[in-house]
């Protein structure tokens, strides 16, 4: 009796001490299960080779890839049909938009890119006061989404036909609203949704005033 005495008291100090040890290194026992979720995944962003055959000039395309925007070069074929009082910077503009908005290939979502620009979006005619190198849209560049803008803008500030040179990108909606000014910075391709809404407002050209007649007799 007294022996199973002892083994008892034993083995309750046995327990104590690893009861004591497991509190000391803050281990705690659960029967929850945690669901951690799937693993994050991981996007390339690899450029697929261009497939040829294409007939259209060549542009870079600026697509989403791993939340930022990374540049596509691709041949942007020209639309069929010219339509009346249509610059060379307006058929361009078109046809980049319509390269935006078109689905990516096969190996472009396999590698991660996808677009943000929405369907229908073309070209606007200008308005009388618009200065050189501004490029009206169907809609309101503010109404856009923040990455489908920021899409736009550095897509048109990479094609010279588009933009008149270095600097921001003059667009404007179908309205008679003034158009404004974005630029493409390295800040809007880390980070396309946080390009400004609201471009700075570019002032319009004044019309040249009508001489007066010169009086005769």
């Amino acid at each position: 009796m007294a022996t199973r005495r002892s083994r008892a008291a034993a083995a309750a100090a046995v327990a104590g001490v690893l009861a004591s040890l497991s509190a000391g290194c803050g281990i705690r026992a659960t029967t929850v299960p945690v669901d951690v979720g799937p693993a994050p995944s991981r996007v390339s962003c690899d450029i697929p080779a261009q497939q040829g055959g294409a007939q259209g000039f060549r542009a870079t395309v600026e697509l989403v890839c791993g939340s930022q925007l990374v540049g596509v070069e691709r041949i942007v074929p020209m639309a069929a049909e010219k339509k009346p009082a249509r610059t060379a910077a307006q058929a361009a503009a078109e046809a980049l938009l319509a390269a935006l908005e078109r689905e990516p290939g096969h190996d472009e979502r396999e590698a991660g890119f996808t677009t943000s620009v929405p369907d229908g979006l073309t070209v606007a005619p200008l308005r009388a006061a618009d200065p050189a190198g501004t490029v009206r849209l169907s809609r309101k560049p503010e109404d856009l989404p923040p990455v489908a803008l920021a899409q736009v803008v550095c897509t048109f500030a990479g094609n010279k036909t588009v933009s008149a040179g270095p600097g921001p990108v003059v667009l404007g909606g179908p309205d008679s609203d003034p158009p404004r000014a974005w630029e493409c910075t390295d800040a809007v391709r880390a980070r396309p949704e946080s390009v400004p809404t609201l471009g700075e407002l570019v002032r319009p050209v004044p019309s040249a005033a009508t001489p007066a007649p010169t009086p005769t007799g």
